[in-house]
């Protein structure tokens, strides 16, 4: 993160396509706006010298840190050109070669670790335009890649190789604000490759993986307040960010050799995406991958090969991040369709095919409002909090699904909770509202695995009874039931019976 964020600065000294005729900018003005931005994110620059060489303002021996209690990271930059192209906008260009250090401090157990990373721009063009107020940037590479070049650390790999290449980027920024800024972007690029390989010292197991992505866009916002280092006290001051990232394809090749021999992991997807939003309010995260198939072979797999596949898995985080004196809206989404596995796999656990062996799928979508007590940024306060962080308000089942092995359970509700009435369930909120739930073909699903000796017969006599006080047949429906529960006036009912 911390690299990144020093990328977006070096590669925006570039970002933004020239959209007012009369509008022009001077090298001298982009270079400030350029440092400006670093400051902005809490970053410290500093330079050897920066003079005028002709057209050409000419910065040398370029130093870029960004620290945090126990760390510290350092792009250097041996030098930059601002070319004042004679029409109102600067051409940027940089030295093809520069490379970040960073070190961390000594943790309990974990030694102190000094990384140093090299960075690739050949042929990286940046162009400036705008205005000093609202400056526009826009970047393309040909290249762009970023390789580590040492640990020093014991008992670090000697031989460890990690890159990762970007290859036909272009994006664009557009720049605003003074000591606050405003920064809007987007990029594309053709794909991203990453390599990691090398030797683990202490038993000699070797590691070989190779990750493609290809067809990558994207787009982000941003809103500096006060000192970015600080999150927490940026949040409570206004900073916000937000963006998405979309990829067409992406695959993987892991080879792991150890003294047992060579495990084999490969893998495709048709694409997915991830998206991000941060402000004083909430923290969002979430993302989608599509007809994704994995296969794995190896000595620790008791066939050949394992093959699995899904059409399509998502996530979705939404929370608050800040002490409040009302609830705020959060929401989880956990989705998995269609999922199957070799017919190894249901050999091993149903030899005799008694079951059916269907896709699996499992979908949670909730949502509801929560009161924060504390701010989960605000690492003081994390540490001395005393009881729980929060406070639950309402509970919505938007939908719940698990389907597998010729069962299905599906359910929907919603809840409120009574955050004064702490005793009534025994240190859960009180709650009032209904869950509905309905399933069919469980008690066919629960009888195969009798049959196949999976749950004795007793347990299985528990289960009959459990099933019969919280759930009721259907008339006319074959092997389907249906559960009402309904918490009202402190009380607990299932299916109108009174239980609590």
């Amino acid at each position: 993160m911390t690299y990144m964020k020093m990328l977006c600065s070096t590669a925006a000294l570039a970002l933004v396509t020239a959209n007012a005729a009369l509008a022009e900018v001077t090298p001298e003005q982009v270079w400030e706006n350029w440092k400006s931005l670093s400051t902005a994110y809490g970053q410290t620059v500093t330079s050897t010298s920066a003079a005028r060489e002709g057209d050409v303002l000419v910065v040398r021996g370029l130093n870029i840190t960004s620290k945090n209690a126990d760390a510290e990271a350092t792009v250097t930059i041996e030098q930059l050109n601002f070319a004042d192209k004679g029409d109102g906008t600067v051409d940027v260009t940089m030295s093809e070669t520069s490379n970040m250090v960073m070190r961390t401090d000594a943790v309990e157990d974990v030694p102190a670790t000094t990384t140093t990373l090299d960075v690739l721009t050949p042929g990286l063009l940046v162009n400036a335009s705008g205005t000093a107020e609202e400056m526009r940037y826009q970047f393309t590479g040909p290249t762009i890649t970023v390789r580590l070049a040492g640990i020093d650390a014991p008992d670090a790999p000697t031989d460890l190789k990690v890159e990762g290449v970007v290859s036909g980027m272009s994006g664009d920024y557009l720049v605003s604000g003074s000591a606050d800024k405003t920064i809007a972007s987007t990029f594309k690029a053709d794909g991203l490759s990453v390599v990691i390989a090398g030797t683990n010292p202490e038993d000699s197991s070797k590691i070989d993986a190779k990750i493609d992505f290809a067809g990558l866009s994207g787009q982000s916002n941003t809103d500096t307040r006060g000192d970015m280092s600080d999150m927490a006290a940026a949040l409570k001051a206004g900073a916000a960010i937000s963006g998405s990232f979309a990829y067409q394809s992406a695959s993987m090749d892991v080879k792991a050799t150890d003294a047992t021999g060579t495990t084999s992991l490969t893998g495709i997807n048709a694409g997915g995406d991830l998206n991000f939003a941060m402000d004083a309010m909430r923290l969002a995260y979430g993302g989608t991958a599509r007809e994704a198939s994995m296969t794995a072979s190896g000595p620790q797999i008791p066939f050949p090969q394992l093959n699995l596949a899904y059409k399509e898995g998502a996530f979705n985080l939404v929370m608050p991040v800040s002490k409040a004196d009302t609830p705020a809206d959060f929401g989880l989404l956990l989705k998995l369709v269609d999922l199957t596995v070799s017919n190894e796999v249901w050999d091993m656990l149903d030899p005799g095919k008694q079951l059916p062996r269907d896709p699996v799928s499992v979908v949670l979508d909730a949502s509801g409002k929560a009161k924060l007590l504390v701010d989960l940024m605000d690492e003081t306060a994390m540490t001395n909090m005393a009881g729980t962080p929060g406070e639950l308000h309402a509970l919505t089942l938007n939908a719940l699904q698990v389907k597998a092995a010729g069962a299905e359970i599906t359910g929907d509700g919603a809840l409120t909770f009574d955050n004064t009435d702490l005793t009534t369930f025994s240190g859960v909120p009180a709650p009032t509202g209904n869950v509905n739930l309905k399933a069919v073909g469980l008690n066919g699903l629960l009888d195969k695995l009798m049959a196949m000796g999976l749950i004795p017969e007793d347990q299985m006599m528990g289960a009959r009874m459990m099933l019969g006080m919280f759930a009721k047949m259907v008339e006319g429906e074959p092997d389907t039931m249906t559960s009402a529960v309904e918490f009202k006036d402190k009380h607990l009912f299932v299916n109108g019976m009174q239980l609590q």
